[in-house]
Order: structure tokens, then C-alpha cells, then sequence
């Protein structure tokens, strides 16, 4: 079968057998500054010296924050080290200021990454995390069947927001930052969610202020 029969075979089967929900957020990426702008802005601003990036690519990214502390993990390319996240934090003992997740997009990974992260950020530290606003339905499927693939980072983002030692919030720009900081939960999210990987694009839709605590990116500063 080709490439395209398969991805049309997919949106079928999800048709038929998947969540059924077609509203979409309206949110224009165009005209928001890009991760590695707000990335670098945050640096300057807290004149951190460490910086970890997960999930480096083609080093789009990495290559561009101007930091000679700093290491990238990548299991397939880009970065400085040739390994899983999982590897690397199990063999790690540096501790960060800044840490940029943007690795495997599932809710599984992406919530085991920010556990990790959490042992290695240095007090007044942020963790950022790519991808964390799909636009609609078809952006967050796992396993994968659109262009554009945020996956169910979302969901790790609603996780973090019932936490009260974790304050997090969620940047409008470039497909959504989750950003979180070890300290005081300043709008905690108090629903009551058994399972976090069972919820569903209706549900973040619906309540998606609540869930992801969005901010305005000229208001970030105001956070951190």
C-alpha cells in the first residue's frame, strides 16, 4: 500500500473507531514568535548558564541558544549525545537552569521526561515543553496519522497543573510551550482526573482554560 493510501486508511479507521470531535481551537501560529525566540529571551532574562535540550532533531533548535553549557539528547540525530532521554537520565549527575523538552510526543514519554527533568533542575530553574496546543483532533492522535503532529503532550501539561509543588502554564506560541516551575501551585487545577492518558480532545477543548492555564507570550515575564 503507498504512503498515501496508508495515511488515508488511518483517518478512516480513526473515523470509525476513534473519538469523534471536529471543533478546533483558532489559534494562528504565524504570528507568534518562535520557540527559540521565547527560549533565548527566557535565558537572557534569568541569566541562566545551563541548558539541556530533549529531542534535538536537526538541531533547529540547539544549535541556536547561545550557551557553551549546554547538551542535547537525541537518540537519532542532532545534539551531543546519541541516546534515549531515558539513558541520559539515568547516568546523569549535572543539574540544569533550563531544560527544553521536545522529544517523543505521547502523553507516556513526555510525563516521564518532565519526572526526570524535575531531579535535575537546578532550584530557580524552567522546564519548557514543545507542542503543547493542537490546533484539532487530527494533531494529537497517537500513533501519528496527520502532518503536523503535536501528539498527547497536551495531556502531561493537564497532569502538572493538579500538582501543588508544580506551577505551570502553557505559552500561546509556536504550537504551545508548557512551562513549569518548581514551586507553589499558583492556579491549581482541582479536577478530579483518575486517568490522565484516557482523556479525550473533547474534554481538553472544552476546558481547555482550566486545562492548560494558557498565557499571552508579551505576559510571561509576569510569571517567571
Amino acid at each position: 500500500m503507498k504512503p498515501k493510501y496508508i495515511y488515508l486508511f488511518k483517518r478512516l479507521l480513526y473515523f470509525i473507531y476513534g473519538e469523534k470531535f471536529y471543533k478546533r481551537l483558532p489559534y494562528d501560529w504565524k504570528i507568534y514568535p518562535s520557540r527559540t525566540e521565547i527560549i533565548k529571551k527566557i535565558i537572557s532574562y534569568k541569566k541562566y548558564k545551563t541548558y539541556l535540550e530533549i529531542g534535538c532533531d536537526l538541531d533547529e533548535n540547539f544549535l541556536k541558544i547561545d550557551l557553551t553549557d549546554k547538551i542535547g539528547v537525541d537518540p537519532k540525530s542532532g545534539g551531543t549525545h546519541r541516546m534515549t532521554s531515558d539513558k541520559f537520565f539515568a547516568n546523569n549527575k549535572k543539574k540544569f537552569d533550563f531544560i527544553y523538552i521536545d522529544g517523543l510526543h505521547t502523553y507516556e514519554q513526555t510525563i516521564n521526561d518532565i519526572k526526570n527533568s524535575l531531579d535535575y533542575l537546578n532550584e530557580d530553574g524552567i522546564i519548557l515543553l514543545h507542542d503543547c496546543l493542537p490546533k484539532k483532533i487530527w494533531n494529537q492522535i497517537v500513533p501519528r496519522i496527520y502532518g503536523h503532529w503535536n501528539g498527547d503532550v497536551w495531556k502531561a501539561i493537564v497532569e502538572t497543573r493538579t500538582k501543588k509543588n508544580l506551577d505551570t502554564l502553557t505559552i500561546i506560541a509556536d504550537h504551545g510551550l508548557g512551562l513549569i516551575r518548581k514551586r507553589k501551585n499558583s492556579n491549581i487545577l482541582k479536577d478530579q482526573i483518575i486517568n490522565f492518558k484516557k482523556l479525550k480532545f473533547a474534554d481538553y477543548y472544552k476546558k481547555h482554560q482550566d486545562y492548560m492555564n494558557p498565557v499571552h507570550y508579551k505576559d510571561l515575564f509576569k510569571f517567571i
